[in-house]
């Protein structure tokens, strides 16, 4: 069937055909009963006929002499009777004598009780019957099938007529059933349409139970996601659109400052430095921002074949770094090995930014204490904690409490810790350690290894 057929006319055209089948089948059965009781009610009778009359000595030669052939036609009824092997009819003509043939003549001999079957006499069908007459005679009666074909054929236009209008009705049905049942894919179709020119993420209203309701339901969830996620990209677009400005008007600033006193006579070498010194301190800062945004724009799961990561050995090489930078702050690390399915580079994205944050809100000479066990890994500082206000927003991109503001960052750090926990089925939490600093609880699915020392 071709696609360019709509599905309703599809449903309707199925469910004709499927009908019009049945309805034929049936007509075809009743047809065939009926014919076949007809055919058996024309047999009794001829069949009680024939055997009364040869009772009543039809089958004579005497008696046939008186019986008039105007009767006999009249009465739709042709005789005969076999004897000696010879046959002689009641009639003007000896039509029902050309179709006798050896059936008959074995009633006439004894050989058989009786002989019934449809013979073809001048184009019309009869039913003939044979029957013993007597000594070595046969009495054939033959009774026209016309009266039974034409009740037949009356039969035979009446079902063409029941069953071409139970197609059409069912044609009408069908049509209706199908443009009622399929309403609701209409409403989808029209909808994705819709969203499709306008972005108008409107949801359905949802009726009924059936299928297509919980459709609708799952349609309605789709379209809960898609607006979901367009005003997240929104929000991005406008958090980055609000944070780059910052950076790229201190970093014009200074380049202009460089130019217009190039073009007044230069500037001494240590203001030159320290503009140099703060252009390249606010291109590292937009770097950092860019790297972050462009992380935080993946918004779907690992676009990477995940393997199998130890989680110790990249809770211990982020710790080298950030040693490496020698801050003036000790961080304390035990940890026993853990293996977890995702991205090494995500998840020490991840542990860089705890224990970044750990290191920057910590004081002199202050400890970091990070531990791993288990799959959760906790990152502390002893520095002044995260305030009731500020606990329940720091996950959210680009927030900033008020102490962080005057701190270098982005406020993105936090928001792809969870964005990699989440990616790897796991969660992160935040809290007040017991020295009364921030603390980091970090949740990733995994399992043991064996095969590596705890790490202290």
């Amino acid at each position: 069937m071709s696609d360019r057929v709509s599905l309703a006319l599809r449903i309707t055209i199925l469910t004709t055909l499927a009908v019009a089948a049945t309805i034929a089948a049936l007509c075809l059965a009743v047809f065939l009963t009926v014919r076949s009781q007809l055919l058996a009610e024309v047999d009794d009778a001829l069949g009680q006929r024939a055997e009364a009359a040869a009772d009543n000595g039809l089958a004579a030669e005497a008696v046939l002499q008186g019986i008039s052939p105007e009767a006999l036609v009249a009465a739709d009824i042709r005789i005969a009777v076999i004897w000696d092997g010879r046959a002689r009819e009641v009639s003007m003509d000896d039509s029902l004598v050309e179709q006798l043939g050896r059936r008959e003549l074995a009633v006439s001999t004894g050989e058989a009780e009786q002989s019934l079957r449809t013979v073809d006499i001048g184009g019309v069908d009869y039913r003939m019957v044979a029957v013993p007459g007597g000594e070595d005679r046969a009495l054939v009666l033959a009774q026209s099938l016309e009266p039974t074909q034409a009740t037949l054929k009356r039969l035979g236009v009446v079902f063409w007529i029941i069953g071409f209008a139970g197609v059409l009705l069912a044609g009408v049905a069908g049509w209706a059933v199908a443009t009622t049942s399929l309403r609701p894919v209409r409403r989808l179709t029209d909808a994705a349409e819709r969203i499709a020119a306008t972005e108008q993420l409107t949801p359905i209203e949802v009726s009924g139970d059936d299928e297509l309701a919980r459709l609708t339901v799952a349609f309605n969830s789709m379209l809960e996601a898609l607006s979901a996620s367009l005003q997240r990209q929104r929000q991005l677009v406008a958090d980055a659109g609000h944070e780059l400005r910052t950076p790229l008007t201190s970093l014009r600033t200074n380049i202009e400052l460089l130019s217009q006193a190039d073009f007044q006579g230069g500037l001494s070498e240590r203001t030159r430095g320290e503009l140099l010194a703060d252009i390249r301190a606010q291109i590292g800062e937009l770097s950092t921002l860019v790297g972050d945004l462009v992380e935080l724009a993946r918004d779907e799961p690992l676009d990477r074949s995940p393997e199998p990561v130890d989680l110790a050995q990249v809770v211990d090489d982020a710790v080298q770094r950030v040693r490496r930078r020698g801050q003036g702050v000790t961080i304390d690390v035990q940890s026993t090995p853990w293996l977890v399915v995702g991205d090494a580079q995500l998840l020490e994205r991840a542990v860089l930014n705890l224990l970044d944050n750990a290191v920057k809100w910590s004081p002199p000479l202050g400890t970091v204490h990070v531990r791993l066990a288990d799959g959760v890994l906790s990152v502390a500082d002893e520095g002044p904690g995260i305030s009731n206000e500020d606990l329940p927003h720091v996950f959210e991109r680009f927030y900033r409490s008020h102490e962080a503001r005057t701190l270098p960052g982005s406020g993105l750090g936090l928001a792809i810790v969870e964005q990699t926990a989440q990616r790897h089925g796991g969660q992160v939490r935040a809290g007040r350690a017991a020295t009364g600093g921030a603390l980091f609880t970090l949740r990733l699915p995994g399992a043991p290894a064996a095969d590596r020392q705890p790490v202290r």
